[in-house]
This record gives structure tokens, C-alpha cells and sequence, in this order.
């Protein structure tokens, strides 16, 4: 197992007692006290937020936000009590540094790595991470989604309808061949070893997925463990397409 590539701030345990309006959840702190955190993560966050299931929570040193604690993690009780990550503003900061390690062989030589460059044919939108080498390399345009949904050890997405997910589906393919378009699957839980997209929730994205493979986008499923400590690269899992 690698060192961890993130390492979280201080986390406070408590329990989930309520999530709501999206962006709100209301955790009984260890200490017996009842807090609202914010809750970095618009999704339905589909079987990881259930009422009762173990929480951690950073503590923001920011005098002027209007709540002081953030939810981070969720322990599922399905898969042998695993920690899932919910802040979905850490997985590209952990793939930025995972990039700048050069952590994924899959990916070739590249020398430098920019974020949020802007492509598309109207120009309008960003891609994640834009990967540059010689002048006999193409480039590469890599899109990062985080997955948090499972069946068993199967992790899928999306875990809703996603038109945003389908439009990035698109303009990847937009760019192949000239470029390499590769979709990296963030799977912020660690009981996961196998990845498909999500078709009951979202069948046109799992359709544009697979005809993005046949046309050359690459994808890398990349599990994670997720621990109070921090979090780990623990490799690919299987597609299942």
C-alpha cells in the first residue's frame, strides 16, 4: 500500500442524524454535542448516508463561516465497516498530487500538468487536468468523477442522471484522436474492486461511455482508501463494461 496522498485535519466522530436541504447534516459529536456541518456533496450520495452510521468531521479555524464543521467521512456498514469519503472537493486536489507523482504508469510520460484548462468546441467548458510531454506525445485531456455508490464491491457511475457527465462524454470524444481522452473513476471508498457505469440510474451515459471506449477514451476506475488517517492509491479496479 502507498503512503497516503492526503492526510486529513483533525476529524471529530460522531454519528449521522440527519442530512438535509443537500447541503446540510446534523451530527451528534462524541462529546454528546449536536452540530451542523456542511455537507460538500450536492449528490443523493445513494446507500452513504444513512441515519445512524458513523461520521467524521473537520472543525474549520475560520471565524467567519457560517458553519464551522465539515462533513468528511461515512462508515458503511455493508462492506466490513468501510470509511467513505463525501467531500467532493478532495479528489482532484488527490489526483493533482497523485499526477505530480507520477502514480499512474497507464498514463505514459508527461512533463507537465495543468488544471481547469479550458477545451470544448464552444470553448465553454474545463477539463480537469491537461497532461503535456514532447512534441511526439499527444496530449491528454483526463476528466475525474468520484464514485461513492456500490453493489457489494462493485462501484458504479453515476448514482443519478447526470447531463454534465454526458456532456463530458462527449467533448472527450471530441478530441480523439489527436488527443487521449481518459476518464479517471475516483472511488473514494476501499471495499470496491470492480467499476461499471451505473445504467439503471443513467443509461444514456452508460451508452456514451461505451462508445467512447470504442473510439479510444481510456479509463482508469482508481480505488482509494479512505481512513481517518488519510487517504491511499490502492491501483485499478476491474471494468465491466
Amino acid at each position: 500500500m502507498t503512503d497516503c496522498l492526503y492526510n486529513y485535519p483533525t476529524l471529530y466522530p460522531g454519528i449521522l442524524l440527519k442530512r438535509y436541504k443537500r447541503f446540510f447534516a446534523d451530527v451528534q459529536l462524541d462529546s454528546g454535542e449536536v452540530v451542523i456541518a456542511h455537507c460538500p456533496n450536492t449528490g443523493p450520495m445513494t446507500g452513504v448516508s444513512t441515519i445512524g452510521s458513523a461520521v467524521q468531521v473537520s472543525k474549520s479555524d475560520n471565524p467567519h463561516r457560517k458553519l464551522g464543521y465539515t462533513l468528511e467521512l461515512i462508515q458503511v456498514n455493508d462492506n466490513q465497516k468501510a470509511w467513505v469519503g463525501v467531500n467532493t472537493a478532495l479528489p482532484n486536489r488527490v489526483i493533482k498530487l497523485a499526477l505530480e507523482k507520477h502514480l499512474f504508469p497507464e498514463l505514459g510520460e508527461y512533463e507537465q500538468v495543468k488544471g481547469e484548462v479550458v477545451y470544448g468546441k464552444d470553448r465553454k467548458s474545463r477539463i480537469d487536468f491537461y497532461l503535456t510531454g514532447s512534441a511526439e506525445q499527444r496530449p491528454i485531456y483526463l476528466e475525474v468523477k468520484n464514485t461513492t455508490w456500490c453493489q457489494g464491491t462493485l462501484a458504479l457511475f453515476p448514482d443519478t442522471e447526470t447531463t454534465r457527465g454526458q456532456k463530458h462524454l462527449r467533448e472527450l470524444m471530441e478530441v480523439l484522436p489527436a488527443s487521449r481522452s481518459v476518464m479517471l473513476y475516483f472511488i473514494n471508498r476501499g471495499d470496491c474492486v470492480e467499476f461499471a457505469p451505473g445504467d439503471t440510474t443513467d443509461p444514456v451515459y452508460g451508452q456514451l461511455l461505451r462508445e467512447a471506449i470504442n473510439l479510444g477514451l481510456e479509463v482508469l476506475p482508481c480505488r482509494f482508501d479512505i481512513s481517518p488517517e488519510g487517504i491511499r492509491y490502492l491501483g485499478l479496479a476491474k471494468l465491466k463494461i
